[in-house]
């Protein structure tokens, strides 16, 4: 009941919160309104009073709240101050459309994570776990793709010149492919990452060796190792459903597809506070349902095991993958951005439009005629040291808040709800707009999924056995967080962390595509995306340039996080009686793991 006490309040200061953000912004509704209706009228004082009037907002913000709410508990949740309809209707359109592209995101994000887990999978199958290393380059790659570009190539290549499916609008089944295909694809990535990464720990404990010892095919053993591995990854796989929902922003406008994350912008931009204040709550409400159905799951797959402390530990000890491939891709990236910097970003030759790559150019030119090598290194000084630093904050903050999921649940469903979009507008009302804007507001979020990741990794880490036996044993709170829970939790969360580094770059890149981050000459990646994206088809170097840049970083974030695993403790092998009364004994002895799991 706490609990719930606690995400109403949290849900209601956020909708008040929204229902004050004209005057929090110190900006006239009425003027805003008018110019949303028509751009062309005066905003003489009599015009606007009459706005006011009709409105209803001569009382203050207050009043205008209280008769919101008011008329919520009646089921009327009021007119459009733009259009004068009934916001629930339209609200009720708008979540329809984003929950049926939801729907087929995930769907595709599922599918797209089976592919990426379906090497370990097989190896596990197999019982040949332990030649295997961590990989995921491509899966990397994959997940550091903007949403937003994916969109704008789909459309162009898939929709138009080839003319395979529908790239504009929202008219049947056969219009959700691609804005599903742009969403699904990375969202799978970073979810198979996530899967993959617990698996082998799945296939190394007793049940998977038992069950290969009575004759059980690899198949029905696979499907379980993926089965006890789900119920960790289902907090995240709920922020997922809410961020496919409310957070397509980008794609719903490359598409143009009146979804509720769409809506709800347009509403914020015209200050619309009837249909933002209701978008805002519907979201609020998913994401309640979204938290408790994937709670309710875990515990179904989990089954009596997660009560009785009777669970495995999936975050064995393993040797570190290999160095090789972190250093390649980061000699790549300082080799991009070093010689990026040694040239002038800002100097201008229109004689030089949209040149393809060259010696003099080796990324091209953009639509001004400036190097874009130029500008991606300038650019990586804003992008790459706003990323990590924003990273490393989310990663210290959601660790911690995970340790007290009491306290971190309800923030997280709260804060996840709320599409980073207006989350941005929220700051800049709070905070004023300027360079750091788009960094509080990414910030804002980005410690959710790791809290969460955090909550549900040491939720399972409580209840295995030898977390049992040491307290049967006499150990204290402090000693099992320190010696035996942070150890097995903190690395995964890591490797979390790195990889949505490039997640953390695509929203500030997603912020500067709508006009909200970096202003020009400013060579911010997400703003060099949005600059040259209307020259895609015409000179496509223009934008892969910057994406690539994004996926080297990727690749990157995971070739590390690969190495990021918990050591091989050793420590002295046991006394044997070597059956003639003499003692041998060998000086030291590595933990010895379940094989398979190496």
């Amino acid at each position: 009941m706490a609990g719930a006490g606690w995400r109403t309040l949290l849900a209601l200061g956020l909708v008040c919160g929204i229902g004050l953000l004209p005057w929090l912004t110190h900006t006239d509704p009425a003027y805003t309104v008018l110019k949303a209706r028509s751009a062309e009228r005066e905003p003489t004082p009599e015009v606007l009073a009459d706005i006011r009037q009709q409105l209803g907002i001569d009382g203050g913000p207050l009043h205008v709240l209280a008769g919101w709410l008011g008329g919520l508990v009646r089921g009327d949740a009021g007119q459009s101050w733009i259009s004068g309809a009934d916001v629930l209707p339209e609200v009720t359109r708008a979540l329809g459309a984003s929950l049926l592209l939801m729907g087929v995101a995930l769907l595709v994000a599922v599918l797209t994570a089976g592919v990426i887990c379906l090497r370990t999978l097989r190896l596990g199958a197999r019982r040949r776990l332990g030649g295997r290393r961590a990989g995921g380059s491509g899966s990397a790659v994959l997940a550091s793709l903007p949403e937003f570009l994916v969109a704008s190539v789909l459309a162009t290549v898939v929709g138009v010149q080839l003319g395979w499916l529908p790239a504009l609008g929202w008219y049947g089944p056969q219009w959700t492919v691609l804005p599903a295909l742009a969403l699904g694809l990375p969202a799978g990535a970073v979810l198979g990452r996530l899967l993959d990464d617990l698996l082998p720990g799945a296939f190394g404990e007793p049940w998977a060796l038992a069950a290969a010892a009575r004759g059980l095919t690899g198949r029905s053993i696979a499907r379980q190792a993926v089965r006890r591995c789900v119920p960790a990854l289902l907090p995240n796989l709920g922020l997922f459903v809410v961020g496919l929902t409310g957070g397509a922003v980008a794609v719903e406008q490359v598409f143009d597809i009146p979804g509720l994350g769409r809506t709800t912008l347009q509403a914020a931009l015209a200050q619309d506070l009837p249909v933002l204040q209701a978008g805002t709550l519907a979201l609020v409400l998913l994401a309640a349902l979204a938290t408790g159905a994937t709670r309710v799951a875990a515990r179904l797959l989990t089954g009596p095991a997660l009560r009785d402390g009777a669970l495995s530990s999936l975050h064995r000890p393993a040797p570190p993958a290999g160095r090789l491939l972190p250093l390649v891709y980061g000699a790549l990236l300082v080799a991009v951005v070093a010689f990026g910097l040694a040239r002038d970003p800002l100097a201008l030759d229109t004689g030089q439009r949209l040149r393809a790559p060259s010696p003099e150019h080796p990324f091209g030119t953009d639509a001004l005629g400036r190097d874009l090598l130029a500008r991606v290194g300038h650019g990586a000084l804003d992008t790459l040291l706003l990323a990590a630093a924003i990273s490393a904050a989310a990663l210290l903050v959601g660790v911690l808040l995970g340790l007290v999921p009491r306290v971190s649940a309800p923030l997280v469903d709260t804060l996840n709800a709320v599409p980073p979009v207006l989350v941005a507008l929220l700051v800049t009302a709070v905070a004023g707009s300027g360079a750091a804007t788009p960094a509080l507001a990414v910030g804002a979020v980005a410690w959710a999924p790791l809290a969460a990741h955090t909550s549900a990794l040491l939720r399972q880490e409580r209840a295995t056995l030898h977390i049992t036996a040491s307290k049967g044993l006499g150990a204290g709170p402090v000693h099992l967080l320190r010696h035996e829970l942070l150890p097995a939790v903190v690395p995964p969360v890591l490797r979390h962390a790195l990889l949505r580094l490039p997640g953390v770059a695509l929203a500030l890149a997603s912020l500067g595509f709508l006009g909200l981050g970096a202003q020009p000459p400013s060579p911010e990646w997400g703003l060099l995306l949005a600059e040259n994206q209307p020259y895609a088809e015409r000179a496509p170097w223009a934008v892969l340039a910057p994406a690539a840049v994004l996926a080297l970083l990727g690749a990157l974030a995971v070739s590390v996080a690969g190495g990021l695993r918990r050591p091989v403790r050793r420590r002295p092998s046991p006394v044997v009686d070597g059956g003639d009364g003499a003692e041998r004994r060998s000086v030291t002895a590595t933990e010895k793991e379940p094989a398979g799991v190496r």
